[in-house]
Order: C-alpha cells, then sequence, then structure tokens
C-alpha cells in the first residue's frame, strides 16, 4: 500500500481509525493502496483533516453525522458519495427508515431530482452494501474462531512482603 506523506501525524492516525470504523478497513485501504499521482493529496487531506478534525469531534454522534453528510450529498447531487456514505451510515447504527425519511425530507428542501436520483443511488447500492457487510462479518467471526486462544503472561513484578 502506499504511504501517504502524512502518515505519521496525529490528525491522519485519528482520521484513518475513524475512517475504517465507518467506511470499513477493506474500503479505506483500497482507496489508499489505488491512489495514484492525482488522488494521493486528496486521500491525505480527507483522511487528515474531514475524518481526523471532524468527524473525531464531540457534539455530534456518529449516526447523527452520518445522516447530515448523506443530507449534504444528496443536496449536491453527488450519488458516488450517497453510496459511500450510505455504508457508513449503516455501519453507525443508521436505520434503514431514518434513510428512507431523509430522502423523504430532501425531497422538500434539495428538490424533486434530487431526492429522487438519491432514491435510486441508495436502492442500487443496498444489496452490495448488505452483502459486503455480511461476508464482512462472517469473515471476522471465522478468523476470531481461527486465532490461536492467548496465553497467560507471567508477571514478572515482585510483590512486596509485609514484615
Amino acid at each position: 500500500m502506499p504511504v501517504p506523506k502524512n502518515a505519521n501525524s496525529a490528525g491522519f492516525k485519528a482520521g484513518l481509525a475513524m475512517r475504517k470504523k465507518v467506511l470499513g478497513a477493506d474500503y479505506v485501504e483500497r482507496a489508499i493502496a489505488n491512489a495514484d499521482f492525482l488522488g494521493m493529496p486528496f486521500q491525505e487531506v480527507a483522511t487528515e483533516m474531514a475524518w481526523g478534525k471532524v468527524w473525531t469531534r464531540p457534539g455530534l454522534d456518529l449516526p447523527s453525522r452520518s445522516l447530515v453528510t448523506l443530507a449534504m450529498c444528496i443536496a449536491l447531487n453527488r450519488p458516488n458519495e450517497i453510496k459511500i456514505h450510505l455504508r457508513g451510515a449503516l455501519r453507525n447504527g443508521v436505520t434503514l427508515l431514518q434513510i428512507r425519511e431523509l430522502l423523504l425530507h430532501s425531497f422538500m428542501y434539495c428538490g424533486g431530482p434530487a431526492a429522487l436520483d438519491a432514491c435510486a443511488t441508495v436502492r442500487a447500492a443496498l444489496p452490495e452494501i448488505q452483502a459486503a457487510e455480511k461476508a464482512a462479518a462472517k469473515a471476522a467471526k471465522s478468523s476470531a474462531r481461527k486465532a490461536p486462544p492467548k496465553k497467560a503472561v507471567k508477571s514478572t513484578r515482585k510483590t512486596a512482603t509485609k514484615k
């Protein structure tokens, strides 16, 4: 995997952890690995600033941040970002009912065409996202079963005795 220039900064590290938590490690690692000369600076800035400085702030929980982000992507009519953040929203605990209501709400405030396009994007993306999440859960369960049992570590610390 290519190494971003700012990979050792605290903001990048925090952003990478948050980004993987929300979008899934598979997506994030693939995005960074596939970044080229043009794309790597975007990966660096997005990971450090958006994910490391904004998504990690207190004040909004992750489901709320996901809903707000989806709403903005709908308003801007950004189907690729809707797809990405739809996965994040579901991983953050946003329900399909909440997503449906967000789409309906956006119909009134963003306009019919943007909301209908977003609805089509969500409808098309959901099966793929659900299958990917199911596969990831199955892989995690399988790897947890295959992991060797942890050995007890003997303490080398001396204990004080009373005199």
